[in-house]
């Protein structure tokens, strides 16, 4: 077991989380709270997905949940792309959080890679 709260890309991801669900509030009403509720339980799934690995007692346990974490990465990173397409964030929101990310999902394959046996 490792404290997930010692792993800078768990702290970067709920970081990111926070940013992500404040830039969701501002989605038009049209939306009716489609893609920003996808968008927000993918990426409230990466810190989740992070910190329930680590808890877990075996490095192939923690390694799942560790790509269950870039998979919703890279779900967050389409909802992100569907909703600048959709006009609801603007190509500055958009790139600002998508660099996040990919900060985000480079840690993590790093993370997965070097994870000790």
């Amino acid at each position: 077991m490792h404290d997930f709260r010692k792993l800078r890309v768990w702290d970067l991801s709920r970081d990111l989380a926070v940013a992500v669900e404040r830039a969701s509030r501002a989605f038009p009403r049209s939306d009716h709270g489609v893609v920003s509720s996808q968008l927000r339980r993918a990426m409230i799934s990466i810190p989740a997905n992070i910190a329930e690995g680590c808890g877990k007692s075996s490095r192939k346990e923690t390694l799942r949940y560790f790509q269950i974490a870039a998979g919703s990465a890279a779900e967050v990173e389409n909802h992100l792309l569907i909703a600048s397409e959709f006009g609801y964030l603007n190509v500055g929101a958009r790139e600002e959080l998508l660099g996040q990310l990919k900060s985000i999902q480079r840690m993590l394959f790093k993370l997965m890679k070097n994870l000790p046996e």
